[in-house]
């Protein structure tokens, strides 16, 4: 689907894909131009859990977004903080009324934008990249098992590749009732192109394909399209979300 709105000057697409492996998709997204944010979660945990913890996340933020007025930036490092607290509190309350449901969480990146300015909130090994200029730029780190071993030096980038243990959270929306989120704020630019995405692309496809893709003069649409496809390609062994944000020139 592709979005468009004069007034915040974003362009937007997404798109989910259950992937070749997997019978259910978990993921869950939200591009709301109208609104000023993009969402994606990667649910987790249970069977059909996921897919709840997921969904939880994105309903969360789409009913404070709709109800907020966001006049200030403060007010969206408010609301983006928000957010993960009421989605984390539903998740874990869920998981206590429900057998099926315990354990259940989500990874999940959002971005929400106020005039020049962006504020995105991160947990897990969903990511958010920054294109700009020709150059990709990933501006979270995961809260995995995997990378928290590359920043202590105990693994290369090499091992952390094909890692047994890559998978391995360290962080989610509703594994523990005091939830650390990221919080990133900075300044967009005209034709600056924010991707936010499910681990099942950057699993499957490096940085620098990615890069390569985002660096076309295609579509939106067409390098989401492909960026679907080059995952699949690579074995597509989990869901793949993507959400791409383009500031107008």
């Amino acid at each position: 689907m592709i979005f468009k709105t004069i007034m915040t000057k974003l362009v937007c697409c997404a798109k989910s894909d259950i992937g070749l492996k997997r019978s259910n998709n978990e993921d869950g997204y939200i591009v709301n131009p109208e609104l000023g944010f993009l969402t994606v979660a990667d649910g987790m945990g249970g069977v059909a859990a996921g897919e709840v913890a997921s969904k939880t996340f994105t309903d969360a933020a789409f009913e404070l977004f709709s109800k907020s007025k966001r006049q200030s930036e403060k007010e969206i490092f408010e609301l983006v903080q928000k957010t993960y607290q009421l989605a984390n509190e539903r998740i874990l309350t869920q998981a206590r009324n429900k057998s099926e449901y315990d354990g259940m969480g989500c990874t999940a990146e959002l971005i929400a934008f106020y005039d020049n300015k962006f504020v995105l909130g991160h947990v897990g090994d969903s990511r958010t990249y920054l294109f700009r200029k020709g150059h990709l730029r990933r501006i979270t780190r995961d809260h995995s098992l995997v990378q928290d071993q590359l920043d202590r030096g105990l693994l290369t980038k090499g091992e952390a590749k094909n890692h047994s243990q890559r998978n391995v959270i360290l962080r989610a929306v509703g594994a523990h009732e005091n939830l650390e989120v990221d919080l990133i704020s900075g300044k967009g630019l005209p034709g600056d192109l924010f991707l936010l995405c499910s681990d099942g692309l950057t699993n499957m496809v490096d940085d620098a394909t990615i890069e390569r893709v985002l660096s076309s003069a295609d579509t939106l649409f067409e390098k989401v399209e492909q960026l679907i496809d080059l995952a699949n390609s690579a074995g597509g062994y989990d869901n793949i979300t993507i959400a791409l944000c383009e500031l107008e020139e």
